[in-house]
């Protein structure tokens, strides 16, 4: 037999090279530390880029991670917007399909941008006693959990973050509320520690563009997570209306609390506004006939009672009257000088950002803060939770002060490019909300009013939430007593205007995220029943009784 060997040359040749090699690598890994691995890097460094996924990030970790991207899509889902041509498939209520990233960016939020970031924050801020920074780190965790699982149903929970693993099994979505929970309560915990290397100032370094490093907003932003995570579960047996309201009294309950992300806007990308006109991400969307409909007094609900913040939400067109498309329907029933501006001021046709955002109102400037959690929002929770309880009066209270602290918002910060004579005063607030048509007698409230108030609230920023509501409602319930559907004339897509993987069925949730699960976790998504093309249509855990 022939023997093997390797000549004594050779060997000196490789171990010369082998030490060569190490040497080098050494070298590499001094200069250019794997961002992948554990590095040591200051926690005040870390939260911006943490807190910037809550909306639409910029950033190496990723790029449009958080809410606003998904949010264009889910925006169609619940008629803030549609798109201004025909065959756009989210106008229909599709799914991803194909080899889409789209509807992931929440996903990718969660278990990238923000994901070991977030872990090594609150890891390496419990070592050093910033007990603030652990705090805000699972604040900000525990809203994350609840907006993951509600956007798409079953997640990775138990085995997240393991960086050993390659694959994930996916837990039932009831686990998450409980976990979110928990979660909160050591938060608060955390937050209520001002010992040892807790700090405001240090706090504020992480938190600039946020809440300033303002530990008690910040324990307002988790009770505002609890009392969400109660008032989602109002189909259950076991919703608990005092809980919605034991927690949203301790949540923001004035608009210097709310919960909003800000932005430096420098004029580069990553600083500005995700739906400015520097980012160009919104120059195909309109608003709607459904939301035109409720601020001109079109709606059946509040008819002829026109609505000041109009101006302020939506855009007038060139009659100067508000009128709204419908979902895949393009310029369909609406004459040229009735077709809405865009967002951006411009024209109904138009699609490309302008140069200047002078024109541009609302949350569409470059730097406009974006709304996370209100005040007003928390108000429409006690609102129905107090209505649910079966006290109107308390119920009714609620619901003025959520239209209120809407009004003040607006006022007080997105007054920029409102025409003059549509600027709204504390007389023009108030004649609103002495309108009976608008805020009627106790007796007479329904939650009709109550979650089409929040719906205006909400627009353009919260549609996360509003598609929650929509869901648990089921787009087209009618309550018990009433025969005005709760989300009066809303119309939902059918027949050719409805996607047709839907199979006749509307949408409930998206699937996860494509270039991690369908790519490499197919057997639990095949589990689960992701595979199928309908998937987007099974109801969620949170809105079943």
């Amino acid at each position: 037999m022939k023997k093997s060997y390797i000549n004594l040359k050779t060997l000196v040749t490789l171990a010369f090279a082998g030490l060569l090699i190490s040497s080098c690598q050494k070298k590499l890994d001094e200069a250019f530390a794997n961002p992948n691995a554990g590095v040591r890097v200051p926690v005040e460094s870390l939260l911006p880029g943490i807190i910037s996924n809550m909306g639409g990030s910029s950033a190496a970790a990723g790029s449009a991670y958080g809410t606003q991207n998904d949010g264009m899509q889910v925006g169609r889902y619940v008629q803030f917007w549609a798109t201004n041509t025909t065959g756009n498939a989210f106008d229909q209520m599709a799914g991803a399909t194909g080899a889409s990233d789209l509807m992931g960016s929440i996903w990718a939020m969660h278990y990238y941008g923000m994901g070991q970031n977030l872990k090594r924050m609150m890891e390496w801020s419990a070592t050093e006693k910033k007990w603030d920074y652990v705090g805000v780190g699972q604040a900000i965790s525990a809203w994350s959990w609840l907006t993951t699982a509600e956007m798409y149903g079953d997640i990775i929970v138990r085995e997240a973050f393991r960086a050993d693993q390659l694959v994930f099994k996916y837990d039932d979505q009831s686990l998450v509320y409980d976990t979110v929970r928990q979660i909160c309560r050591s938060a608060i915990v955390n937050l209520n520690n001002t010992g040892d290397s807790s700090s405001p100032v240090n706090l504020a370094k992480g938190d600039a563009y946020f809440y300033n490093g303002d530990v008690n907003k910040w324990k307002k932003f988790v009770y505002a997570v609890m009392a969400r995570s109660f008032n989602h579960l109002s189909n259950k047996a076991s919703y608990n209306a005092d809980s919605v309201i034991f927690y949203a009294n301790l949540a923001m309950n004035v608009n210097a609390d709310n919960a909003t992300l800000r932005f430096a806007n420098t004029g580069i990308t990553g600083t500005s506004n995700f739906f400015g006109p520097v980012r160009g991400n919104v120059g195909s969307m309109r608003q709607t006939e459904f939301i035109a409909n409720l601020m001109s007094g079109a709606n059946s609900r509040f008819l002829g009672a026109v609505d000041p913040r109009a101006a302020y939400i939506i855009r007038e067109n060139t009659n100067g009257t508000f009128r709204g498309a419908r979902p895949n329907a393009g310029t369909s029933g609406l004459a040229v000088n009735d077709q809405p501006r865009n967002f951006w001021g411009s024209v109904f046709t138009s699609t490309a950002a302008p140069t200047s955002d002078a024109d541009c109102r609302y949350i569409f400037k470059n730097g406009s803060p974006f709304p996370i959690i209100t005040a007003s929002e928390i108000k429409f929770m006690i609102a129905e939770a107090q209505y649910r309880k079966g006290n109107k009066a308390a119920a009714r209270t609620a619901y003025i002060d959520g239209i209120r602290l809407n009004f003040d918002l607006l006022m007080n910060n997105y007054g920029s490019a409102v025409p003059a004579a549509r600027v709204i005063t504390d007389a023009v607030r108030d004649a609103y909300l002495a309108n009976t048509t608008v805020v009627p007698a106790a007796n007479d409230l329904t939650l009709s009013h109550i979650m089409l108030q929040k719906y205006i609230a909400l627009y353009g920023y919260g549609m996360h939430e509003t598609w929650t509501d929509m869901r648990r409602f089921h787009y087209t319930d009618v309550e018990a007593g009433q025969t005005t559907p709760v989300y009066a004339d809303l119309v939902v897509p059918t027949g050719i205007n409805l996607f047709a993987n839907n199979n006749g069925k509307l949408v409930q949730r998206a699937r996860p995220r494509y270039n991690s699960e369908y790519l490499y976790n197919v057997s639990e998504l095949t589990r689960i029943g992701a595979i199928a093309l309908d998937y987007h249509t099974l109801e969620q855990w949170f809105s079943k009784p």
